[in-house]
């Protein structure tokens, strides 16, 4: 199975499945990460094209941890809109380039204009991505499957209502250790805002298994439109 996961920023993917995408790779499936933006808004002191530079790498070093490939289509933080043509068709040309068996999302209702216009622009990209005389720039990829999407939980779990879970309590370590090498993010919180976000996303992950019975989880919710469910489950 292909498993593609979109997330806004290098480091979002991480904060909400990464234990998920672990599982999937563990089981012989092939996980791509692709990340919309590029995060060189991410920072107070270090500046937007170096930036840059650094989040796109510690993102590829995060996923080659778990045999993960990540990709980006490189669009400037808070300037992702889902009405933009030429963003969209970024988005597609990811999805046709990785044929998925499923997406993974952020959540319509997250927290922040970045994430919830990269839910839309997925919602609409594999649409358009099944469309076999939709003509992309640049892709010779062929028109995917317009398949299920799965949405992310929201930062910190609030105002999100889990559907499903899965169990990460074998993987919250490596999850942890990919996390870390956000370090242009995780240090900075550190040390400035005086926050550690890997606590904070590991009580995410024991919260979302006190709901659900087991020690670490992931919670996810189904996007449910025609065409997108299916009688089975396609979680690990």
């Amino acid at each position: 199975m292909n498993v593609l996961a979109i997330g806004c920023h290098p480091d979002d993917i991480e904060i909400a499945c990464a234990g998920t995408l672990i599982k999937y790779v563990k089981q012989g499936h092939n996980v791509t990460v692709c990340h919309v933006a590029n995060g060189n808004m991410g920072h107070v002191e270090i500046m937007p094209d170096e930036l840059r530079e650094m989040r796109i790498g510690e993102a590829k070093k995060a996923g080659s941890l778990a045999g993960i490939k990540v990709v980006t289509c490189d669009i400037g933080d808070l300037v992702v809109y889902s009405d933009d043509r030429t963003q969209r068709d970024k988005v597609v040309k990811v999805i046709r380039e990785a044929q998925p068996d499923l997406i993974i999302t952020h959540s319509p209702d997250d927290y922040m204009p970045d994430h919830t216009a990269v839910s839309k622009l997925v919602f609409d990209a594999a649409f358009a991505a099944s469309v076999p005389h939709y003509i992309v720039p640049d892709c010779d990829a062929p028109a995917s499957d317009n398949v299920p999407i799965y949405y992310l939980d929201t930062l910190a779990g609030v105002g999100f209502t889990p559907e499903e879970y899965v169990d990460v309590s074998e993987e919250i370590d490596l999850k942890l250790e990919m996390l870390e090498c956000h370090v242009s993010q995780m240090k900075w919180m550190r040390e400035h805002d005086h926050i550690d976000f890997a606590e904070f996303v590991k009580t995410t992950a024991r919260f979302r298994g006190l709901q659900c019975g087991t020690e670490y989880a992931e919670a996810f919710a189904v996007c449910r439109h025609y065409g997108k469910v299916v009688p089975k489950r396609l979680l690990p």
